[in-house]
């Protein structure tokens, strides 16, 4: 058990310039945690081990560096780096680098360079006694129906305007496809048309449709679908969502073919011809990835198609993180875990009568769209400070999108739209 000492500041970026932290607000970035000359010993042979072969420079304030070369990582405390490390393991990085004690001129890359060695940066044995060091997952973020809409709530009750600062005007927050690399932030609304129309083609999604869209979003897809001529039906449990997709869709005059509600998937009634639902399944959580898909096979037509898009990670990493709390869980998704194909597979062939009939992937466009998200965050800084954001929240955020961004550059993540389809009555 450890116990934590204050830490009055911090850092706001790479020019270093002092400025509080608010402990009410970031308990755990303003405190760090006060671990034993062993335990900061040992994380510093971890990091010394997971480091020192890899394609990185990583910078220490005494002059010493660790690895082979490439993208910059500059410790500016290293014995808060190390006490964060050994006390709670990449929830402790990603706590150094809100609380700055730790940057990157390249940040992208360097934690690139992380992902793609992620399978090695914990040595073996400490790998199998992962259930004994590795902190396990809130009860409290367990994904029933009450824990759902809190979770959800948590990142998409944040702030309309906040999203809407970084992403184009379609508000669309998944993966988009592009024509071509790079892309610049003007193509986004196409691409991501492209992204839904490929989604709305695979259900064949037209004239008559009865569609229930699992996930609204800000309402993109329900539009471009009504716009089609379906029947559409929205399911989310963001209050903030919910009032301003409703708002698109009467200023577009669609409000007789789309209803949007708050309402979990388990709660959905009806039958439907096709059912969409785009990075959804990240929020579901493993324990009930059986009861969504069952709910997709329920709640589909004989002869009907579903379209699903899907963040996925290898299937062994999946395995071994399934059960323990991360930083994207601490502070971006709380309750989410992304699936591997092969467990997608597995659920839909166990637990439904649906089948998959089709697969395809398309990891380096989101590693697209979340560096054109990432750019104009960083542009709206000031923006973002408006709205009442602070600067950990800004370096919170920076770190989020560019960790996601590092995951997919590595192939570590992809995403992938699925076609599953159901058998007609005989």
């Amino acid at each position: 058990m450890t116990t934590a000492h204050p830490r009055p500041t911090t850092r706001t970026d790479a020019a270093s310039v002092p400025a509080p932290v608010d402990a009410g607000r970031w308990p755990d970035v303003a405190a760090v945690p006060k671990a034993s000359r062993p335990v900061r010993t040992v994380a510093a042979a971890v990091v010394r081990h997971a480091l020192g072969g890899l394609p990185l420079w990583v910078r220490f304030p005494d002059g010493t560096t660790l690895g082979q070369g490439g993208p910059l990582i500059e410790v500016r405390d290293p014995d808060a780096f190390h006490a964060r490390i050994g006390t709670t393991g990449l929830i402790g990085f990603g706590e150094s680098y809100m609380a700055g004690e730790w940057d990157a001129p390249d940040l992208v890359g360097a934690l690139t360079v992380l992902a793609s060695h992620a399978a090695e940066l914990v040595p073996a044995p400490l790998q199998r006694l992962r259930r004994l060091w590795a902190l396990r997952q809130p009860a409290a973020q367990r994904n029933t129906t009450t824990g759902s809409r809190d979770n959800i709530s948590a990142h998409y009750d944040l702030s309309n305007d906040l999203f809407a600062l970084f992403l184009d005007d379609t508000l669309t927050y998944s993966s988009a496809v592009f024509r071509g690399f790079p892309a610049e932030h003007a193509l986004l609304p196409a691409a991501q048309h492209r992204k839904i129309d490929r989604l709305l083609d695979l259900a064949e999604v037209g004239e008559g449709t009865r569609l229930l869209e699992i996930g609204t979003g800000w309402g993109e897809l329900a539009l471009r679908a009504a716009a089609r001529g379906a029947h559409v039906t929205s399911l989310t449990l963001s209050r903030e969502q919910r009032d301003l997709a409703r708002q698109r869709v009467r200023e577009a005059g669609l409000a007789d073919r789309v209803a949007i509600e708050l309402c979990d998937y388990r709660e959905a009634e009806g039958t439907y011809d096709a059912i969409v639902s785009v990075e959804m399944i990240e929020a579901v959580g493993a324990e009930f990835w059986p009861v969504y898909f069952r709910t997709l096979d329920e709640r589909l037509a004989p002869g009907g198609r579903v379209a699903l898009q899907a963040i996925t990670m290898p299937h062994d990493r999946m395995l071994a993180s399934r059960d323990t709390h991360t930083w994207i869980q601490k502070y971006i998704f709380p309750g989410g875990l992304l699936p591997s194909v092969e467990a997608v597979d597995q659920t839909v062939r166990e637990h439904t009568g649906l089948s998959v009939t089709r697969r395809d992937a398309f990891g380096a466009h989101y590693a697209e769209t979340l560096r054109l998200w990432r750019e104009r965050f960083t542009e709206r800084a000031e923006d973002v400070d408006d709205l009442g954001f602070d600067h950990v929240f800004r370096r919170l955020w920076t770190f989020y999108l560019a960790y996601s961004e590092a995951g997919f550059r590595s192939g570590y993540l992809d995403v992938q739209q699925y076609l599953l389809t159901k058998e007609p009555t005989r």
